[in-house]
């Protein structure tokens, strides 16, 4: 019988250049979101006058829903920068001169995409609706607090908004003795409540808070009519209404995204229920489930992408990378809301873009493999020469400025470059490109052509390449002249 050899060792290796940057990419991206979220959320913080272990809370609560987004983002940014300097170094190549191919490589990718896919689940699934009713439930009860903070024996308060609420004496029951309250709201004229006792009552699920008055009177003046009723139970519905809107989310707002799995579909299967409220329940359910997927999915795209680093070239792995997580979840909004609208069928709207940008993986990882480009040579070039034509000058002219003004600033001249007619130095190479150029080429005094070279063949045994008008240059002087 044989036996399976796992290449432990390989494995371990490759994971722990995978775990590196993913954990420091992580830790940047959780940084910027945090630091969005800050602000908005020091106005709720200011507003209720939360202590230190209640802001701790509250952002804990707050915690499941910026991961959802930034674990997939840093580890799809891992694996690029991961598989970016493996290039670089040449150990890909050694890998390949060993004999290991790219499928065997491809294994500890798949066993750490995996473990970041189950953990974005886990935040989807279970972290995001208990995070969301424990929110509505501090929120509440910090906005109560503030109330019972601001009722004092013997002081008019004012924290009940139109309410004005008096209090003679309050026992250890938190019972109240000798109240009188002042309703204004909606009125032009306010309502007088007198009673002998009374006390507050707390109703989460309906954000509301309650007071109670026992053996009183109400005296409700209107013009010159006054108005008085004697009563031995009165109560006050007091709706609360706390600064609860957090960049634009209501946080205490209890809908589908407080719901469990099973009471999503639960809901959806409700009779009575419209076909546009059932599909907004089941896209929920959906929704969850398809993000921890398309991140294992946009990990692996990772790879080839950072496969496409290397000496000479452009490290083009980490701008298409955020391209592609751009795409991805411009594509599951659109597809989404076209499922709410019915356009699209549920299952296949809700699981289109994962099954998209399956394919481009696969198809780029076909063409890594290859070790082709990404994209068709004709296009590859295309969108090359629209990089040399359009991103570069506009690069290097507003290096060029910011050169200039750091030079103006320190009142320095700047020391003339030599030309290329200096005895012996006949090309220039970009020291950030690692591309050079020959006399007669647009950008052979480029801000960043700080490499001189004798001729083409040191330049090009260095790592550089020529530009391609240099190319087109050499290849036209080799046809000409074939010795």
């Amino acid at each position: 019988m044989s036996r399976i050899h796992i290449p432990l060792l390989l494995y371990s290796y490759i994971a722990t250049e995978l775990l590196a940057p993913f954990f420091a990419s992580f830790l940047i991206l959780y940084g910027v979101f945090f630091l969005v979220r800050l602000v908005p959320l020091l106005d709720v913080v200011l507003s209720l006058g939360i202590g230190i272990t209640d802001f701790i809370r509250l952002f804990s609560y707050i915690f499941p829903h910026m991961l959802l987004y930034v674990i997939p983002m840093a580890g799809m940014t891992g694996v690029i920068i991961a598989f970016t300097r493996l290039t670089n170094d040449r150990e890909i190549l050694a890998l390949k001169a060993c004999g290991i191919s790219l499928h065997q490589i491809l294994v500890p990718v798949i066993l750490v995409s995996i473990s970041i896919a189950l953990l974005t689940g886990f935040f989807s699934i279970r972290l995001i609706p208990a995070g969301e009713i424990a929110m509505r439930q501090l929120m509440f009860q910090l906005a109560k607090e503030k109330i019972d903070k601001g009722l004092k024996e013997k002081q008019f308060t004012e924290a009940l908004g139109d309410l004005v609420v008096y209090v003679d004496r309050i026992d250890e029951e938190k019972k109240w003795h000798g109240v009188y309250v002042s309703d204004m709201r909606n009125r032009e004229q306010p309502i007088i409540t007198m009673a002998k006792q009374g006390h507050m009552e707390a109703d989460i699920d309906r954000m509301m808070v309650t007071i109670v008055l026992n053996n009183g009177t109400l005296h409700n003046i209107q013009g010159l009519d006054n108005q008085v009723i004697r009563f031995k139970r009165y109560q006050l519905q007091i709706p609360l209404k706390p600064p609860t809107r957090i960049d634009g989310d209501d946080v205490t707002r209890i809908g589908k995204g407080s719901m469990t799995q099973a009471q999503l579909l639960a809901a959806a299967n409700t009779p009575g229920r419209t076909p546009r409220d059932r599909i907004m329940y089941l896209a929920e359910y959906h929704h969850r489930l398809v993000l921890p997927v398309g991140c294992f999915i946009l990990s692996l795209l990772g790879m080839p992408l950072g496969l496409q680093a290397g000496p000479g070239k452009k490290a083009i792995g980490i701008p298409m990378g955020l391209g592609f997580f751009v795409l991805y979840y411009l594509t599951f909004t659109v597809a989404r809301v076209m499922v709410e609208d019915l356009t699209l069928p549920l299952v296949l709207g809700m699981w289109s873009p994962n099954i998209l940008f399956l394919v481009i993986t696969v198809y780029v990882f076909h063409r890594a493999e290859q070790e082709r480009t990404l994209l068709p040579k004709p296009v590859q070039e295309f969108l090359n020469d629209i990089f040399d034509r359009v991103i570069t000058p506009i690069f290097t002219g507003f290096m060029a400025l910011v050169h200039n003004l750091i030079n103006r600033r320190r009142e320095k001249p700047i020391p003339p470059k030599e030309t290329a007619q200096s005895p012996g130095l006949l090309v220039h190479a970009n020291s950030l490109s690692m591309v050079y150029h020959l006399p007669g080429c647009e950008h052979y005094n480029c801000e960043n052509c700080t490499i001189d070279f004798k001729d083409t063949q040191v330049a090009e045994d260095a790592g550089f390449t020529p530009c391609r008008f240099c190319k087109k240059l050499i290849n036209k002087q080799n046809r000409q002249d074939p010795t």
